[in-house]
């Protein structure tokens, strides 16, 4: 689970413009730290299907946003996209 203090550093680094929450990027570079963190839960808790298919959805629910910004804008999608490779 993300604290509020890391949450906000993660958008303050992301975001587009100033009062910016919920611009790809931002949602992104979320689920990617979000997932980051439940893979390290999953190595040591392997039976733990529940997580499993919630990471599954995050993941799923990342690749969405990387399609629409590939779409939209490539160059924030090769920004976005490295981030994420990191």
């Amino acid at each position: 689970m993300l604290k509020k203090d890391d949450k906000q550093q993660l958008i303050k680094e992301s975001q587009t413009h100033e009062t910016d929450t919920g611009s790809p990027e931002v949602q992104i570079s979320l689920l990617s730290r979000k997932i980051k963190e439940l893979a390290t839960h999953l190595k040591r808790n392997r039976k733990d299907k529940h997580s499993r298919r919630g990471l599954l959805g995050m993941v799923s629910k990342r690749r969405t946003h990387l399609n629409y910004l590939k779409k939209k804008s490539p160059s924030r999608y090769e920004e976005a996209a490295k981030k994420v490779k990191e």
